[in-house]
Parts: C-alpha cells; sequence; structure tokens
C-alpha cells in the first residue's frame, strides 16, 4: 500500500475507530514485538536458506494493522482488504491472525458481555429496550450443486436467476447486525423462510417490539399482531396524472 493511501486510511477516524495518535503509539508499542515473535517463529522452523533470504514482506506492519483495524471494525473480508492493500488473500489472513493476539494482548478486545446466538435472543431483547428491528434477506450468489442432487432446482433464485442461498439478518434501527440465520436455498421466499426460523411465533407470544420490513414480509403484520411493518400494498398502478389537454 501506498504511502498516500496509507496516510487517508489513518487520517479518516470513520475507517479504523482510532486517532492517528493512537495508530502511531500501537505501531510503537506492537510493531518490535511483532518482529520478534516473527523472528522467532522462523528461527523455530527447520531451514535450507538463512533467516532473511528469499522473498520480503510486501506487507508492512502498520499496514497489518490497518487491515486488522478495518476487518475488526467493519468485518471488511479478506478478498477486499487483498484488493485493497494490493497482497494475497492469504497474506492478509496471516496478518490479522498475528496482529490480533497482540491487540488483545494490549487490552484491544472485544469485551465480554451477551452475545446473541437466537431469533428469541434478539427479539426479546429489543422488546425489552423499546428498540426497532430491520429484518431484510439475502442472497449469496454459489455454485450449481452436482448433477443428481435431489433439491439441485431449489437453489435457483426467482429473484436474481442464479444458484444461490439466502440468509435472514436482523439489525437495530442503527445497522447493527444482530442476528444472521443459517442459508436455505435461493427458491425459498423471504417471508417463508421468516416463518420456518419461527419469527412469526417469536412475535405473535413475545414482546411488543417493532420490526421493519420489506414488501417480501407483506403479510406477517396482520400474523403478528402489527409488529412487523411493511410498506403499503397497493392493488394496481398508481393513477395516471391527466394530461394538459384533459
Amino acid at each position: 500500500m501506498g504511502n498516500v493511501s496509507r496516510a487517508a486510511i489513518i487520517s479518516d477516524r470513520r475507517i479504523t475507530g482510532l486517532s492517528g495518535d493512537v495508530i502511531a503509539e500501537i505501531v510503537t508499542e506492537l510493531g518490535p514485538l511483532w518482529h520478534e515473535r516473527h523472528q522467532a517463529k522462523l528461527a523455530s522452523k527447520p531451514r535450507k536458506r538463512a533467516i532473511g533470504a528469499g522473498a520480503k514482506h510486501r506487507l508492512a506492519f502498520v499496514d497489518r494493522l490497518l487491515a486488522t483495524l478495518v476487518h475488526l471494525r467493519h468485518a471488511t473480508t479478506h478478498d477486499v482488504l487483498a484488493c485493497w492493500f494490493g497482497v494475497d488473500r492469504s497474506t492478509i489472513t496471516r496478518a490479522i491472525a498475528e496482529v490480533r493476539p497482540l491487540l488483545a494482548e494490549r487490552g484491544c478486545t472485544i469485551s465480554p458481555g451477551v452475545r446473541l446466538r437466537t431469533l428469541a435472543e434478539v427479539i426479546y431483547p429489543l422488546g425489552a429496550d423499546g428498540k426497532t428491528g430491520i429484518v431484510d434477506g439475502t442472497e449469496i450468489r454459489v455454485r450449481r450443486p452436482a448433477a443428481g442432487r435431489k433439491d439441485r432446482e431449489a437453489f435457483i433464485s426467482g429473484k436474481n436467476k442464479q444458484n444461490a442461498v439466502k440468509t435472514m439478518v436482523v439489525t437495530d434501527g442503527d445497522g447493527r447486525v444482530l442476528f444472521c440465520s443459517p442459508t436455505s436455498p435461493g427458491s425459498c421466499a423471504d417471508i417463508t423462510h421468516a416463518r420456518q426460523l419461527g419469527l412469526v411465533q417469536l412475535l405473535a407470544d413475545g414482546p411488543a417490539v417493532e420490526i421493519l420490513a420489506d414488501a417480501g414480509y407483506q403479510g406477517l403484520g396482520a400474523q403478528t399482531g402489527g409488529r412487523v411493518v411493511t410498506p403499503l400494498h397497493r392493488a394496481g398502478p398508481p393513477p395516471r396524472p391527466p394530461r394538459a389537454h384533459e
């Protein structure tokens, strides 16, 4: 990564969540420790070449740190980071695996607390706190299942006309992801997937919570006592505005 791009990341706190001074402090503190551990790791392996021979690192420690911070803050995939930093995906994977323990030892880690593992553990806290949730389905393109698989055609998405799997995501009003469901074949409708996951039952029998959804969940409002709010359904196209001569 060039100096200009590196400076742009460091100067914009929205990217890493840390100021430039804090990043510089972390680099000064953890850089030598990372180098020491890296050299010890090299020395512990049987080698045919001297330490320092062969290909050089294309990712300096500061870039490894920045990639890790971006990944932790925005859940950016390793593939995207690899394109951004101009290295292979495996380099990003190794960098994050090396830097995360150093950050954890320094105290920069996810604080312990409630972990939401099921849909019920999401719905009930939302209702207890009086917060609004947002639910939507998303599709991920996959390779076509092998010939002979009985449910092969079920993976064809009617929306995107491609082989896909679908998952349902629940966020809070600020857009923070609270729950991501197991996948289902792409042909499964959003509303059907929500019913299979038990969302209707949880909302009908659970706390009074407002869940915003798009038209793909039309009908859940009546089944959940109005807890799911969807756009108004239009019976037909909007009326045509009158022409000037009419």
